[in-house]
């Protein structure tokens, strides 16, 4: 049974807001500018059969606006990190360096107390795996670009650390096929930014 999943990384807030660990907080008028450009082109990803988001506001509201009507997954929420949830890397860098140095070296360590990096890959590969569906069933996945590097390593049954290398931009759709256990990555042109929805050409639908 050979299936498409597409993920879809949610929009994030202004640009300008440092990016902060397990970081929840809902888009703002920038973000909200940037889905409403790019939603036309990523329409056509509504029509799959089964569409799925992360539990954060910003994926949740993303999927709404490409008219996915997404259902929360919890297995796809961002990587637990413990009581550094919410500062930045900087700041968890300043508080804690050794900690910070040995989260960065091995996947398998948790120094926050939370989740550790190959746990999070683990968690969201089992996802992955056990989508349900028929041969040649499409599947969209609006999830946080954390969630997406995850998903990819292993998806490719690369090393953890691989995690690192992986840089997944805001409204950018990466696709695998196959089936649990064996997936490939396909590489597609990105979607055309496409007319503004009409539901959303009268500003902000919060």
């Amino acid at each position: 049974m050979a299936l498409r999943v597409t993920f879809v990384a949610a929009a994030r807030s202004s640009p300008l807001l440092a990016e902060r660990f397990d970081d929840d907080r809902p888009l703002d008028r920038a973000g909200w500018d940037e889905v409403l450009r790019a939603a036309g082109g990523l329409l056509p990803l509504a029509a799959a059969e089964l569409r799925y988001c992360s539990p954060t506001p910003r994926s949740r509201a993303t999927g709404d606006a490409i008219g996915c009507a997404p259902l929360v997954q919890l297995a796809l929420r961002d990587c637990d990190m413990g009581r550094w949830r919410g500062l930045t890397l900087g700041e968890a860098m300043a508080r804690e360096p050794a900690a910070v140095d040995a989260w960065l070296a091995d996947p398998r360590s948790a120094p926050h107390g939370g989740e550790s990096l190959l746990g999070f890959i683990t968690r969201v590969g089992g996802w992955l795996d056990t989508r349900p569906g028929e041969d040649g069933d499409r599947i969209v996945a609006v999830a946080e670009p954390s969630v997406i590097r995850a998903a990819l390593v292993y998806a490719l049954k690369a090393p953890p650390g691989t995690y690192w290398n992986l840089d997944v931009r805001p409204l950018s759709a990466t696709t695998v096929t196959g089936r649990a256990g064996r997936w490939s990555l396909r590489l597609e042109g990105a979607p055309e930014q496409g007319p503004t929805h009409p539901a959303f050409r009268e500003g902000n639908p919060l």
